[in-house]
């Protein structure tokens, strides 16, 4: 076994262990528990109400586009394979349930509105954790692909000390981090704590964001600055966390101040990032825009799912 150098410590792999192994290895059997996707609730909500009004009536509810769309995702099937998938699904259950084609939940995926993946309100503030990556786009079917693949930009910010996902949002990918962060915390309703972020953040809207939300209270806003910042004159409350941040690190070094100030949980984030990548992919399967913010909804709901079902507790073995 070849060691690393002294110089490439930091770039080692760093070991850890698991010490709830037998209830997280449980979540994960859970995870492919169609149970869990396909729930009574959702079978007894399969059939659209009738809307009162004269023409043609739907014949299948949002919760049932929904879970066939959920289904969709979770083990990655085309529209066409959901639909027979589902279809073979009623046959063994016995079930007289009408299961909509491929054209129609493409169709109504754009028409779901607002999935709503937030957890319950409560009372304790919280830890918020923002980041953002990149998400590729079916490009259609072209002889040649074009040298520059499009993308979009998905926002994520998630709950440091749960792992949830508490707000998203999807834009191209010319769009500054730092923009869309109002848009975030617009979508928590629960009192902040701190916010944490990378350096692309490092914005005086970032900062006013996070004071609104504090309702009164300081949040203590984490993000590192950039080489050679200085401390602004202006007396904004907003300003004033950036300042604390500059002087921190003139102090103590950005190492120390990276240690210390607990800007290390960040990594949580990228974590979430990295989970949603895996499990449910980098590329996404609608074309419209209108589509891909649906998608990305039912994504982060997916995920809260998978986190309510268990995560592992892992600790670093020195």
């Amino acid at each position: 076994m070849r060691y690393p150098k002294r110089s490439q410590y930091k770039y080692a792999k760093s070991r850890y262990r698991i010490r709830n192994w037998p209830e997280y290895e449980a979540s994960l059997r859970r995870r492919g528990d169609l149970t869990v996707w396909l729930s009574d609730a959702a079978l007894h909500a399969w059939r659209a109400p009738a809307s009162g009004q004269p023409g043609g009536q739907r014949i299948y509810s949002d919760k049932a586009i929904e879970a066939a769309l959920t289904i969709r995702m979770i083990f990655h099937l085309p529209l066409r394979q959901t639909e027979g998938f589902l279809r073979s699904l009623a046959d063994l259950l016995e079930l007289e349930l009408p299961i909509p084609d491929h054209t129609t939940l493409s169709r109504r995926l754009k028409e779901l509105g607002d999935i709503n993946f937030h957890r319950l309100a409560t009372d304790r503030p919280i830890h918020l954790l923002i980041d953002s990556t990149g998400l590729r786009i079916h490009v259609g079917h072209l002889r040649k692909p074009p040298k520059r693949r499009v993308w979009r930009k998905l926002h994520l910010a998630v709950d440091g000390d749960t792992g949830e996902v508490l707000a998203e949002d999807l834009t191209n990918r010319h769009t500054a981090d730092c923009v869309r962060v109002p848009k975030l915390l617009d979508q928590i309703n629960g009192p902040l704590a701190s916010v944490a972020a990378d350096g692309a953040y490092d914005a005086g809207a970032v900062y006013e964001a996070a004071r609104k939300k504090g309702d009164g209270h300081r949040v203590r806003v984490l993000i590192p600055p950039i080489q050679g910042a200085q401390p602004s004159s202006s007396r904004s409350p907003g300003q004033w966390e950036r300042n604390r941040n500059i002087r921190s690190v003139r102090k103590l070094g950005r190492k120390e101040w990276l240690a210390n100030s607990g800007y290390s949980r960040r990594s949580l984030v990228e974590n979430a990032v990295f989970r949603y990548k895996a499990i449910l992919g980098q590329r996404m399967r609608s074309r419209s825009l209108g589509s891909q913010r649906a998608e990305v909804r039912l994504a982060c709901k997916i995920l809260n799912t998978m986190t309510s079902l268990g995560m592992p507790d892992s600790v670093k073995v020195e």
